[in-house]
């Protein structure tokens, strides 16, 4: 974002006061990371529900103009809090069963494979260039693993590797302790290898750089 360009704060509190053009720029900056977040979190089994989740998502922000404030998150962060809390709703309206816990004791990880043993691991700040040019990589496959996982687990997947956000920022979107994210996020990166077992080869020495 240029230095010229306002923040997602200034936008919201120009917002608060009356300034309409300033929600149309925040609604421009974030609609399409918010969408796919959405969709993808909902599945192909829930996609039809995405646009009303994403109305819904977007009518909390305006209803909540007067009383918004950081707290510490960014607007972004907030904003995917919101959906996700959404969707929960869809999840239990549709009699889905939504678990805040892991089932497993420890997270399965691959050892000696060659096939896997490059692929990145949920132990960074923030993602790598190097391990977002891999998941993109796989595509419609990594998609269809992604609607196998538990939702706890693909909130935390997305928001850490397809939006980008650092794991302290995936913690306070799901309302969560930040080694509870990274768990999370471990189960999810281990289950995501099961699934796709040698679909993807390895990252490569200097790749994507």
């Amino acid at each position: 974002m240029s230095a010229l360009e306002p923040t997602d704060d200034e936008l919201m509190n120009a917002y608060a006061r009356g300034d309409a053009a300033a929600f149309e720029r925040l609604y421009a900056r974030h609609q399409a990371g918010l969408y796919r977040f959405v969709r993808r979190l909902l599945g192909p089994a829930l996609a039809a529900q995405a646009d009303e989740v994403f109305q819904d998502t977007w009518l909390k922000v305006v209803n909540a103009r007067m009383q918004w404030a950081p707290q510490g998150a960014t607007f972004r962060t907030w904003l995917f809090t919101l959906a996700h809390h959404r969707v929960i709703d869809i999840w239990r309206r549709s009699g889905r069963e939504v678990s805040v816990t892991t089932d497993d004791d420890t997270p399965w990880e691959p050892e000696g494979d060659a096939a896997w043993s490059q692929w990145p691991q949920a132990r960074s700040p923030a993602p790598h260039s190097e391990e977002l040019a891999f998941w993109r990589r796989a595509g419609e496959r990594l998609l269809r693993c992604l609607d196998e996982l538990p939702l706890a687990q693909r909130s935390a997947f997305l928001l850490h590797h397809d939006d980008e956000l650092p794991l302290a920022e995936v913690a306070r979107a799901l309302e969560v302790g930040f080694e509870t994210a990274k768990t999370r996020l471990r189960y999810a990166m281990s289950k995501l290898r099961v699934c796709m077992g040698a679909y993807l080869a390895p990252l490569q020495q200097g790749e994507a750089r």
